[in-house]
């Protein structure tokens, strides 16, 4: 596994991608979740018992960083072949999708829109936050590995043992 990161990353531009995914994600992320404020000035808080929850999004990122250049850098060997590139970048949008579930108070205002709906909406995404993370982090670490083993198997990466 690492070969292949080693055979990825060697590249400056997938370097380059992972890290701008990285913040992004991390502090888009720590915004919705109210982790960050912006006003009056930035400023970052993690209450006590939330450690688990930032945590969860640290690692969301870091997984979504490994992942989408892995799957871009997949994409441009496999130009030819559609069939097989298309789950693998689709299941990393999905994985990091899912982690920003929780959207704080933007999230509450678009629900809210929804009537009842919304409502129950918004308290399923406000109770079960962390499970659906945990859930996020799962299908991102089969991503990885499948995205992996493909670069193995079909690609054709050379391994050095």
């Amino acid at each position: 596994m690492t070969a292949t990161l080693k055979t990825v990353f060697s590249n400056f531009r997938y370097v380059v991608l992972a890290v701008v995914i990285f913040i992004s994600m991390l502090f888009g992320l720590l915004l919705l979740s109210e982790y960050v404020f912006l006003e009056p000035y930035v400023v970052s808080h993690i209450p006590d018992g939330t450690e688990f929850g930032f945590l969860l999004i640290v690692i969301l990122s870091i997984l979504s960083s490994l992942v989408i250049p892995m799957n871009v850098y997949r994409i441009s060997i496999l130009k030819s072949s559609k069939k097989k590139m298309s789950g693998g970048i689709f299941g990393s949008f999905i994985g990091a999708a899912a982690g920003a579930c929780s959207c704080g108070p933007v999230g509450f205002a678009i629900i809210s829109t929804f009537g009842t709906v919304g409502a129950t909406a918004s308290s399923f995404v406000t109770n079960f936050e962390i499970p659906i993370r945990i859930a996020a982090i799962g299908l991102l670490v089969i991503v990885y590995y499948t995205t992996v083993r493909s670069l193995k198997i079909e690609c054709r990466v050379n391994h050095k043992v």
